[in-house]
C-alpha cells in the first residue's frame, strides 16, 4: 500500500469537499463460488482501497466531516481463523498503516449509523453494485433494498470521481507495473499464436504470467479468432492458418491498479493483402487518436476523428462511399466500429465505472449521444492532464448486424452492402494502448509492445 499520509491527504481532500456529515464507504466480503468456504477471489472495493488502502474483507470506513474523525470498522482474527489463514495484524494495527487512529467492532457500525441519522446528519453513500452490499447497507440504514438508490448521494459520487480521475505519480508507477505485465502476456501470446495451438492454451499461460508478477487479470481475457465478437470471452477454438487473431487482456498491479490492451495479429506472423489494409487504417486511427489528445480537448472529437480515419479507409477500400463527414456524423461508419475510442483506466478497469457512466465519462456540459455507435462511448468530456484512458479503434464485419442494416436499407448513400459481403468471413481488428494525459499533451504508457506490420511479422509465432 501507499504511504499512510497519502490516503489521509485523500480522505481530508474528500472532508473539504462535502462539507459536512458522514461519509460511509463499504469495503468488500467475501463471494462463494459455489458454497461458502470456497470463495472467488477476493477483490476489495476500489474506492474503498482509494481511500482506506486495506485489501481484505469485512471492513467498513467512515469519514465524519464535522468531527473530522476517519473510523475504521473491522473485527481481529480468531484463533480458528489464525487456523486456516495464518497470523495477521489487528485492526488498530492495520487501520495506523493508512494514518487512522480510530476503530471500533463490526457490530458498532450500525450503532453509530443510527445516532448520526437521529441528529439528522447526512449519510453520504455510493452506489451499491453487488446484491449483498444492498443488503447490508438496508440493514445498516434502514432503507428498503429497491429505494438505496434513491438515497446515493451525488455529492459524494461527484466528489469521488474528480478526486479518482487525476492519477498521482504512484498512481502511474502502479499502472505501468501492471502494464509491464502486460508486456509479457501479449508478447507470450504473439510468439505462441501458430496454427493447431488451442485458444484456450494461449489464454491460459498469459493469465498465468499476470499472476506470476503478483497481481491477477484486470477483467476475463478476450483470446478469439473471432474478434467480430467485441466482449468474447470463450476460448474453444484453434487457431487457424492466417486467422485473425485478437487478444484484449490486462493485468492488475499488486495494488490493483489495471492495465487493458489489444493487440490484433495473423497466425504466423504474415497478413494477407486484405487484413493488411483494413489493419492499417486500424493503426492510422489510433496513431490519429494518441496526436490528438492534450489536456482540453474533448475525447469525444478524438472519438470522431478516428471514425473519420476509418471512414475514409473503408471508403478507399469500396466499402464505403459518399461524404466522409457526413457519413459519420449520420452514425454509418459504426457498422464496422460499433464501440466507443476507449474509457478511464486506473483502480478498475474501466474506471469507476460502478459509480455512474454520466459522472466518470460525462459531465453537465456534454451528454450521451443516442446515436448508434456513439452512444457506447464510455468517455467523451473534456480531457484533463492526469487522466489515463484507453485508445482502442477497430473495424469489424459483424455478419448479423449487416444482415440487420442491409434489411433495414440503412444508410445506402454510404455503404456498399455487396462489397461489405465480401468481408463476412473477415472477423475483426481492433488495437488498444493506455495513455496518460501531461500538461503537454500526452504518453504512451508502459513498454512498446509490438503493433507495426513489420515487428508483428518478426514476433508472431516466433515460438
Amino acid at each position: 500500500m501507499f504511504d499512510a499520509k497519502i490516503y489521509a491527504r485523500r480522505r481530508d481532500r474528500l472532508k473539504a469537499k462535502i462539507g459536512a456529515g458522514v461519509l460511509l464507504f463499504m469495503g468488500n466480503q467475501e463471494s462463494p463460488m459455489n458454497y461458502p468456504a470456497n470463495p472467488y477471489h477476493f477483490r476489495q472495493d476500489s474506492s474503498f482501497l482509494y481511500f482506506f488502502g486495506l485489501d481484505s474483507p469485512d471492513l467498513a470506513g467512515l469519514i465524519d466531516v464535522d468531527d473530522g474523525r476517519d473510523i475504521l470498522f473491522g473485527d481481529d482474527v480468531s484463533v480458528d481463523d489464525i487456523i486456516w489463514m495464518g497470523d495477521q495484524a489487528g485492526v488498530p494495527d492495520r487501520a495506523a498503516q493508512v494514518g487512522i487512529k480510530t476503530t471500533f467492532p463490526r457490530e458498532k457500525l450500525k450503532e453509530t449509523l443510527k445516532d448520526a441519522v437521529r441528529k439528522g446528519r447526512k449519510i453520504h453513500f455510493q452506489p451499491p453494485y453487488r446484491p449483498e452490499t444492498v443488503l447490508r447497507l438496508q440493514d445498516l440504514l434502514g432503507i428498503q433494498a429497491e429505494q438505496i438508490k434513491d438515497y446515493v448521494s451525488e455529492a459524494l459520487v461527484r466528489a469521488v470521481v474528480a478526486q479518482r480521475s487525476i492519477k498521482s505519480a504512484q498512481e502511474i508507477e502502479q499502472i505501468e507495473l501492471a502494464l509491464d505485465a502486460s508486456h509479457a502476456m501479449h508478447t507470450t501470446a504473439m510468439r505462441m499464436a501458430k496454427a493447431g495451438i488451442r485458444e484456450s492454451e494461449i489464454a491460459g499461460v498469459i493469465e498465468g504470467i499476470a499472476l506470476s508478477f503478483g497481481g491477477n487479470i484486470a477483467f476475463p481475457i478476450i483470446l478469439t479468432i473471432n474478434g467480430q465478437i467485441l466482449h468474447n470471452h470463450d476460448h474453444s477454438h484453434t487457431l487457424e492458418p492466417g486467422r485473425l487473431v485478437v487478444n484484449d487482456s490486462g493485468a492488475e498491479s499488486p495494488m490493483h491498479y489495471a492495465s487493458d490492451i489489444t493487440r490484433t495479429f495473423p497466425e504466423g506472423g504474415r497478413f494477407t493483402g486484405r487484413q493488411k489494409e483494413v489493419y492499417s487504417i486500424v493503426l492510422e486511427a489510433q496513431k490519429t487518436a494518441i496526436e490528438s489528445i492534450r489536456p482540453g480537448v474533448m475525447n469525444k472529437e478524438v472519438h470522431l476523428r478516428s471514425a473519420r480515419i476509418i471512414a475514409k479507409g473503408l471508403k478507399d477500400l469500396g466499402v464505403m462511399q459518399g461524404d466522409v463527414d457526413e457519413a459519420v456524423n449520420s452514425g454509418a461508419h459504426a457498422l464496422f466500429m460499433p464501440h466507443g475510442l476507449g474509457h478511464m483506466l486506473g483502480l478498475d478497469v474501466h474506471d469507476m465505472e460502478d459509480l455512474g457512466e454520466k459522472y466518470v465519462g460525462y459531465d453537465r456540459t456534454v451528454r450521451r449521444s443516442d446515436q448508434f455507435g456513439l452512444a457506447f462511448l464510455r468517455l467523451a468530456k473534456k480531457l484533463k492532464a492526469g487522466y489515463v484512458l484507453t485508445v482502442e479503434p477497430g473495424i469489424y464485419f459483424i455478419p448479423a448486424l449487416i444482415d440487420k442494416w442491409r434489411k433495414e436499407d440503412k444508410f445506402p448513400d454510404f455503404i456498399d452492402y455487396g462489397r461489405v459481403n465480401r468481408f463476412r468471413d473477415f472477423g475483426g481488428i481492433r488495437i488498444e494502448d493506455d495513455v496518460l494525459v501531461m500538461e503537454d499533451g500526452c504518453r504512451v504508457l508502459g513498454k512498446p509492445i509490438p503493433k507495426s506490420i513489420e515487428e508483428l511479422k518478426e514476433i508472431v509465432g516466433s515460438g
